[in-house]
């Protein structure tokens, strides 16, 4: 179980405050982008993200977009945002995340992965010593592999939702 067990629960990405994170021993945000900072499907990041990303920078925190997606799609989302970012990241195995621990110069427990999925934000945070913060998905995914990821997630999302020891 504490393979699959996120540092913490939140809702959207906005919901995450400097407080909050400065209490995890936070100083760095290595974001996702599909159903994070925005829908699966969109080119645009949901309301409020791009102005939570410029307040946390200025908050002090160490900020970049790591994406398993390809740079056509997470480029202009780290461009809009003003961020610097690594695509392909490859997740859940830890090399995007180990690539952008070094380009912050953080340690890896200071880094937080902030993220939808389990399967791979959670268990790659697990994986390479960094903690996570699992979002609620915006909007479900069509796929057939994301049909059956979130089948399994599901029963997950319920203990970690319900466990006093899930910061929320």
């Amino acid at each position: 179980m504490g393979f699959f067990r996120p540092s913490a629960v939140k809702r959207r990405v906005t919901d995450l405050t400097p407080e909050f994170l400065r209490g995890m021993g936070v100083e760095a945000l290595l974001l996702d982008v599909d159903n994070t900072i925005a829908t699966y499907t969109s080119h645009t990041p949901i309301e409020g993200a791009a102005e939570w990303a410029r307040e946390m920078v200025e908050e002090g925190f160490r900020v970049l977009i790591v994406s398993n997606n390809y740079k056509k799609r997470v480029g202009p989302f780290a461009e809009r945002f003003g961020l610097d970012y690594i695509s392909f990241a490859i997740k859940p195995l830890p090399f995007g995340y180990l690539r952008a621990r070094r380009r912050l110069g953080i340690k890896r427990g200071a880094c937080a992965i902030v993220g939808d999925q389990i399967f791979t934000d959670v268990i790659g945070a697990n994986l390479c010593g960094m903690q996570s913060v699992l979002l609620t998905p915006i909007e479900p995914e069509e796929g057939f592999t994301f049909r059956v990821r979130r089948f399994f997630e599901r029963g997950l999302r319920e203990k970690f939702n319900g466990r006093k020891d899930v910061r929320k």
